[in-house]
């Protein structure tokens, strides 16, 4: 039998004083068994910094054509295609082929720079593209606060991202590798 997703909730108040959004947004995140905490809450913290009205979670891990987030126009083109990881070339082709704008979130370390040396040279041609990089001490603080139920205080300034959970506190700010034009 398969193993089947776990379900976590958070309520997330969202205060970005860089992009004057200020929303509460209460997400229903199914955890694929094959997804880590760590990944998960990578995940919400990428939400948080693009939050937006249309800004959605996928089915993520579970399907090959769809990104980890996205953002879709009432008409149902791409806005932004939000991606996890380390993708290799051809998946960010698609991505930025689909897309208006593409967002890579890379978290783990030395292999996160191994990848972004290898592929950066073919990624000048995409004018759409953004890499943003999460330093390690950052993530595994953040995925200390890793709860079934979570209720997270957001505030994004200057370009940080300030996360409270009511009992711990932590920043993370996010290394632009590459930026879209």
């Amino acid at each position: 039998m398969a193993l089947k997703a776990t379900i976590f909730k958070a309520l997330i108040n969202i205060a970005d004083m860089d992009r004057q959004y200020y929303q509460d947004h209460n997400l229903r995140i199914a955890r694929h068994p094959s997804e880590t905490d760590e990944r998960m809450m990578v995940r919400i913290a990428a939400f948080v910094l693009n939050a937006h009205e249309h800004l959605e979670l996928t089915k993520g891990l579970s399907t090959d054509d769809e990104p980890d987030l996205w953002q879709k126009a009432l008409s149902g083109e791409i806005d932004h295609w939000i991606e996890l990881g380390l993708p290799d070339e051809k998946r960010i082709r698609k991505a930025c082929g689909k897309a208006k704008r593409v967002s890579i979130y890379s978290y783990s370390g030395n292999p996160a720079e191994h990848w972004f040396e290898k592929i950066k040279g073919g990624l000048g041609r995409f004018n759409n593209l953004q890499i943003i990089n999460f330093q390690d001490e950052e993530i595994q603080a953040l995925t200390a606060i890793t709860e079934r139920s979570m209720q997270l205080q957001c505030s994004i300034q200057d370009g940080q991202l300030w996360i409270n959970n009511g009992e711990q506190s932590m920043t993370i700010t996010p290394q632009y590798w590459l930026r879209a034009d």
